[in-house]
C-alpha cells in the first residue's frame, strides 16, 4: 500500500546531522526517511528542490490569549501565527482572563482550542488555591505549572514561602515542570515607590524598576525552592548576564533547572528600547549590549537550555499612552523568531544543529512531549521546510497575528519558512495559512 505523501529531494536537518534524503509521511506519522530510491510509493509527491526540512518548532512561551483577552490574540489568529513561523506545537500560558488555574478553567481553555487551531497546543496552568487540586490539574493535562514571582497569578501568593514550597513538592510528585517568570516583587514595588515620589514615566525608569537585582534576587530565590522540593524548574526569558550565571551555578550544583532566552533579549538592547519606545517594551525589559553578548555566550556553550518566543501580543491602543506605567509589555514573536534565528545562523553566529536542539528537541524533552521535535521514523509528521537562502524584509502588516506592529519591522532575514506540517498536514504553504481550525491537537 502506498503511503499518504512522499517529500523528495530534500536536506534534512538533525541536531546532530544534515543530510540528502526524502521523507515519507502516512497518516500522521513519519513512516520513512531514506534515499529516493528506498522511499515508498505515494499517493502524492512533492518535490522539494533541495529546501531544508527541519523538525517543527515547539515553542515553550506563548501567550494565546482568546477567551475574554480574544481582541488581543485567539487561538486561531495565534497559532496561525504559529504555523506561518514553522511552529508546530505552541505551549499556552496561563495568565488569562479567566486564569487557567484549576480543571474547570483549563477543560473549558482546551475545548475551545480544540475547534479552533491550526497547530498543536499544550497547556500551562497557575497554580490553584490549594495546593492538593494540582493533581487535578495535571490529570486533567496540564504539562507544567507556572509561577510569576512578580505578581499574583492564580491561587498562591509567590511571597508565601511554605506554601511554595508544598506546591513545588507536589510538582515533583507529579512529575511535571513548573517554569518561572524571575522578578522578585518586593525589589519590583519598592523601585516603583520611589521612581512615582520622584514622578519619572520615562523608559530608564521603567528599566530601573525591572532591573538585573530583581531578576537575580527572584531566580536565587527559585534554586532554593528547588532544593528544598527537587522539583524541575524552569527559568523563562532570562534576560541578564548576572541572571545567567546564577542558572549556571544552579546547574554546576547538580540541581535540575533549565532555562530559555528570547531572540529579541539576543538580538535587542536598551537602546533599541529608547529608540523604538513602546513596541519593544517588554517584561523583563530590554537589557544592555553586555547583557546581550552574555547570553550568546551562555547559548553557545550550552547553558541556555532553549530557545522561546514569548509571543504577547496587545492591541495598537494598549502600546499607546501618556507614560511607560500606561503601556502594556509584550512582543508578538512567534512568526519572527525562526526568520531571525536562521538569519544568526547564515551569519555564523550560530549552528543549524543548535538551532534544531534549541528549538525542537529540548523543549520536547523538558516538557515530556513524547514523539515529537526529532524527524525519526515513527513520530508525528510535525516538520517545516525553510529555504535557507531567501532573503526578505519582515513585514509586521501581513503577520498572522492580530497584532500588527514589531521591533524587528523592516529587518532584512535570511532563510524563511515555507511549508509547515502538522501531524502530516501541510497547514502552511508559501506564507499562506491553508490547514484548518482544528488541525491542531491538543497535547495532554
Amino acid at each position: 500500500m502506498p503511503v499518504d505523501l512522499v517529500l523528495k529531494n530534500a536536506k534534512i536537518c538533525t541536531s546532530t546531522e544534515v543530510f540528502r534524503a526524502g521523507l515519507a509521511i502516512d497518516g500522521d506519522r513519519i513512516a520513512r526517511i531514506a534515499k529516493e530510491p528506498n522511499l515508498p510509493p505515494a499517493s502524492e509527491e512533492m518535490n522539494l528542490s533541495g529546501l531544508t526540512v527541519l523538525p517543527g518548532l515547539i515553542d515553550a512561551h506563548v501567550h494565546l490569549r482568546d477567551q475574554k483577552l480574544e481582541y488581543k490574540e485567539d487561538f486561531y489568529t495565534g497559532t496561525a501565527a504559529a504555523a506561518n513561523g514553522g511552529v508546530t506545537l505552541v505551549i499556552d500560558m496561563p495568565n488569562n482572563v479567566p486564569v487557567t488555574m484549576d480543571a474547570k478553567s483549563l477543560r473549558e481553555r482546551m475545548s475551545i482550542a480544540s475547534r479552533r487551531s491550526i497547530v498543536n497546543v499544550a497547556f500551562y496552568s497557575a497554580f490553584p488555591s490549594r495546593v492538593r487540586e494540582m493533581r487535578d490539574i495535571v490529570q486533567e493535562g496540564a504539562k507544567a505549572f507556572k509561577l510569576y514571582m512578580s505578581e499574583k497569578i492564580g491561587g498562591l501568593d509567590p511571597d508565601d514561602e511554605g506554601t511554595l514550597v508544598e506546591a513545588f513538592r507536589e510538582a515533583a510528585n507529579l512529575n511535571v515542570p513548573v517554569s518561572v517568570h524571575a522578578e522578585d516583587r518586593r525589589l519590583l514595588k519598592q523601585a516603583l515607590t520611589q521612581v512615582r515620589e520622584a514622578n519619572r514615566n520615562d523608559v530608564n525608569a521603567y528599566v530601573s524598576v525591572h532591573s538585573t537585582d530583581a531578576e537575580v534576587k527572584a531566580i536565587t530565590r527559585v534554586m532554593d525552592l528547588v532544593k528544598k522540593s527537587h522539583a524541575c524548574t524552569h527559568v523563562c526569558h532570562v534576560s541578564s548576564g548576572k541572571g545567567m550565571k546564577t542558572v549556571e551555578s544552579a546547574k554546576l550544583a547538580g540541581l535540575p533547572v533549565t532555562c530559555e532566552v528570547t531572540p529579541h533579549h539576543l538580538l535587542l538592547s536598551s537602546r533599541d528600547l529608547k529608540d523604538l519606545g513602546p513596541v519593544a517594551l517588554t517584561n523583563p525589559p530590554l537589557r544592555s549590549i553586555e547583557d546581550m553578548r552574555s547570553l550568546w555566550s551562555s547559548l553557545r556553550c550550552g547553558i541556555v537550555d532553549i530557545l522561546a518566543s514569548d509571543h504577547a501580543p496587545h492591541s495598537r491602543q494598549e502600546k499607546e499612552g501618556p507614560s511607560f506605567w500606561n503601556i502594556s509589555p509584550g512582543i508578538a514573536g512567534v512568526e519572527a523568531l525562526l526568520p531571525l534565528m536562521l538569519t544568526q545562523v547564515s551569519k555564523g553566529h550560530l549552528p543549524l544543529s543548535t538551532l534544531v536542539r534549541i528549538t525542537s528537541e529540548r523543549p520536547a524533552e523538558i516538557f515530556r512531549i513524547a514523539n515529537r521535535g526529532v524527524l525519526k521514523e515513527g513520530n508525528y509528521a510535525d516538520l517545516v521546510v525553510v529555504d535557507l537562502r531567501k532573503k526578505w524584509r519582515i513585514d509586521s502588516s501581513i503577520f498572522q497575528s492580530k497584532e500588527k506592529f514589531s521591533p524587528f519591522d523592516g529587518w532584512q532575514v535570511k532563510g524563511k519558512p515555507v511549508k509547515t506540517f502538522v501531524n502530516g498536514r501541510l497547514v502552511m504553504d508559501e506564507g499562506e495559512i491553508v490547514g484548518e481550525p482544528g488541525d491542531g491537537r491538543i497535547i495532554r
